[in-house]
């Protein structure tokens, strides 16, 4: 008996979505554990994630709260929010960005006396962000080296 050509297509169908659905469940379970989760202060202070996971630290870089440490390559400052204040330590070179009173963003994982190990740093600057050979032009002389810069 032969399938009339419109169940076949049915049928294709069918297989085709279990397919995809099997790929993307797999895709998935294979990602779990690759996912970088971004927590606030508050948000890692209140429920702090295992030490293994990746996750990546957001806030203000409290100020007077960076300093070198005694082996001269790691640095030690607080990321806060409003509502709290979380330790970070990172080992390597700092972004030239990373100032306090900035924002950064901090990757890495919870230490295990609450203080977060950060493997790496991405300083954020604002919009306003002006070159350090032009901070200190007027506004006519901004708009004369941009002219020239066309």
């Amino acid at each position: 008996m032969a399938i009339k050509a419109k169940h076949q297509r049915l049928v294709l169908l069918g297989v085709a979505m279990v397919v995809l659905i099997g790929a993307a469940i797999l895709a998935i379970w294979a990602l779990r554990n690759q996912a970088s989760y971004f927590y606030v202060p508050r948000e890692i202070v209140a429920s702090p994630p295992e030490a293994s996971r990746a996750v990546r630290l957001g806030g203000m870089v409290e100020q007077g709260s960076i300093r070198t440490l005694p082996d001269g390559v790691s640095i030690a400052f607080v990321v806060e929010d409003k509502e709290a204040r979380v330790p970070v330590t990172f080992r390597g070179i700092v972004p030239s960005l990373f100032v306090e009173g900035s924002g950064v963003v901090a990757e890495g994982h919870m230490g295990s006396d609450g203080t977060f190990v950060a493997d790496n740093l991405l300083a954020k600057h604002d919009e306003n962000y002006v070159p350090r050979e032009m901070k200190d032009m007027t506004g006519e002389e901004l708009q004369q080296a941009m002219a020239e810069g066309k």
